[in-house]
């Protein structure tokens, strides 16, 4: 390391810190990190820029923008009222299609966006049943990180792992969706069997069963009682359908995922004529100065040494063998993003796990989808593990229901654990069919 390495190392530690803690927004506290190391002549503006990776942000832009738009035109609502009527009030039923929705929901779009769409209408339909939704939502919160994991633009950690390391939306679906969907069914079965009170079939009683039917229609009309423009629904679901496709015909056309997110985006715009300046106004920019700022803090310590040197002294100790290799960085990063955000966590471990395959090649991209699946899997672990987690507990409690930290681990925490020992299983079985 280089004699002043300390000091970036030092501004990131007091960054995580004033994040975890709150103490400042996390935006705030990335770019504030970035300016001290700017002041302190550590780095150059120059060097700043280079170490920002735009393929990352272009993406981030480009689906915020697709995503904004789907909202304005009533797709999910009017998707999430049809799938309340399907479960026709059934406990399993509504725990099971409200899960596996999310799911498949959060693998294209951000968690945040889907838990927003998904959680007020299951507090409603289990909440006029007579129902406690707080173990319903725990659920699908689950299933929403779990679905998030399967795509290249599911999750945050994916869309740095795929812009870093160059991977493609179709390596993503191919060698992570057998893992999140075993974890997910899993997931959901842990649920059923260990709160079988919680989810006792209606079928005997009439009474409750006529008052749910009237329930779903309340819901109906609660939620789907603006003017659904078709024409403007159409284009913005044909948007996101081209953009899909150009992601998975990526070998084809060759079009990074920035550039197609960013042009669809562009497009929809124009074809809606939307007001710009009122959609931009739902781009996150804030989240996008926390990536900038990320990046370059991370740059600055790999500039100087630092991430070389954690890599040599405490990851490349544990040897050789490819599948401790790859159960270290599965589980240290599952561990470690139950209680640190994982985005500034996937871009230092980037690095780390670059300098691993340097030393140990290891076929097919392994480690890459044991950090995914670790950073990603493991924000279901504490309340605090994932933006989805907050956002909808902060729900929960509008609603009058209140969920401690230590309620949410003793449901969360076993799911966890069980959905990494599933990724566990699975990647070691890629390894073996590798080697």
């Amino acid at each position: 390391m280089e004699p002043n390495a300390w000091i970036p190392v030092v501004i990131f530690i007091a960054v995580y810190v004033a994040i975890s803690f709150e103490w400042l927004h996390k935006a705030v506290a990335a770019v504030l990190g970035v300016m001290i190391l700017l002041i302190l002549r550590v780095i150059e503006v120059q060097d700043a820029a280079k170490f920002v990776d735009f393929e990352t942000i272009m993406l981030l832009i480009g689906m915020m923008g697709i995503v904004a738009v789907l909202r304005k035109s009533g797709f999910f609502t009017i998707l999430t009222v049809r799938i309340a009527k399907l479960t026709g009030g059934q406990p399993v039923r509504i725990l099971v299609m409200f899960c596996i929705a999310t799911a498949v929901l959060s693998a294209f779009l951000d968690n945040v966006t889907t838990v927003l769409i998904m959680v007020p209408i299951i507090i409603e339909l289990t909440q006029g049943m007579g129902l406690d939704p707080k173990i319903y939502v725990v659920a699908l919160v689950m299933a929403s990180n779990l679905g998030g994991t399967a795509t290249l633009i599911g999750d945050p950690p994916n869309i740095i792992i795929g812009s870093k390391v160059g991977l493609t939306f179709n390596q993503f679906i191919g060698y992570l969706f057998i893992p999140v969907l075993l974890a997910t069914v899993s997931v959901i079965f842990y649920f059923l069997a260990t709160n079988r009170k919680s989810f006792k079939p209606i079928d005997d009683n009439l009474t409750k069963l006529f008052s749910v039917q009237m329930l779903i229609e309340k819901i109906d009309l609660d939620f789907l009682s603006f003017k659904i423009d078709r024409t403007f629904l159409l284009k913005s679901v044909g948007c996101m359908c081209v953009a899909l496709l150009l992601f998975v015909t990526h070998t084809i056309t060759h079009l990074s995922a920035g550039v197609v997110a960013l042009t669809v985006a562009m497009v929809l715009f124009t074809i809606t004529r939307m007001d710009i300046e009122h959609v931009l106004m739902e781009v996150e920019w804030s989240t996008l100065l926390f990536f900038a700022g990320l990046f370059i803090l991370v740059g600055a310590m790999e500039e100087m040494g630092v991430i070389e040197w954690v890599a040599r002294h405490i990851f490349m100790r544990v040897g050789s063998n490819p599948y401790v290799m790859m159960l270290m960085v599965l589980w240290v990063s599952g561990i470690a993003s139950g209680f640190i955000d994982n985005i500034p966590f996937t871009i230092t471990m980037i690095p780390i796990v670059r300098m691993m395959l340097e030393t140990n090649p290891i076929p097919h991209n392994i480690l890459w989808w044991a950090l995914s699946l670790g950073a990603c899997l493991g924000g279901n672990l504490t309340l605090i593990g994932a933006s989805a987690n907050i956002v909808s507990m902060a729900i929960l409690k509008k609603s009058g229901y209140h969920v401690s930290f230590g309620q949410y681990a003793r449901w969360s925490a076993p799911g966890t654990i069980l959905s990494l020992v599933v990724a566990s299983l699975v990647l070691m079985v890629y390894l073996w069919m590798a080697m």
